[in-house]
Order: structure tokens, then C-alpha cells, then sequence
């Protein structure tokens, strides 16, 4: 499956520019069943991703891993913001 297409589907009408997205698998051993997939977006987009006590990201992570669990496979999500990931280049 594609998670990252997955995830665009369900993100894409929460932020203002979709094209300012960025959605990475981030996966170290793609042997395993677990796969790591990182979030990026302008800071506003990504405080209204992750919600009021990020139940908005947690609601996200819980479809995907539902996903996952088709293919028997665990999917970690994490969000961070393009401004803090510039930060560290």
C-alpha cells in the first residue's frame, strides 16, 4: 500500500497549500513490518494537523494504521513543522 498517497488523501483538505507539503517515508530497514513516515508542513497547517490535544493526529495515525494493519504492518506518523526541519539543514 501506499501510505504516503493514503496520507495526502486525508491531509490534503485540512491545509491551506497542499503543494507545501512534505511526506516522507523515513523507513531505516524495509525488511521489517514497521514503516516510519514524517510529516512536514508550514507551521500553521501543521498546528491544525495535529488538533486540540492532537486528537486530529491521532485520528490521522489511527486510519493509516488501520492500513497497516491489512498488510500487517505497524505505521508511525510524526508531525513536524517545515520552519523547525529548515532550522536544522
Amino acid at each position: 500500500m501506499n501510505y504516503i498517497s493514503l496520507i495526502h488523501t486525508i491531509i490534503d483538505p485540512f491545509v491551506s497549500d497542499p503543494e507545501a507539503l512534505l511526506i516522507k517515508d523515513i523507513t531505516e530497514d524495509k525488511t521489517k513490518n514497521n514503516t516510519s513516515i514524517v510529516v512536514c508542513a508550514p507551521s500553521g497547517d501543521i498546528a491544525r494537523l495535529i488538533g486540540k490535544k492532537g486528537c486530529v493526529a491521532n485520528a490521522i495515525r489511527d486510519i493509516v494504521s488501520i492500513a497497516g494493519t491489512l498488510e500487517s504492518k505497524k505505521v508511525h506518523i510524526k508531525f513536524e513543522s517545515l520552519e523547525e526541519n529548515d532550522q536544522g539543514e
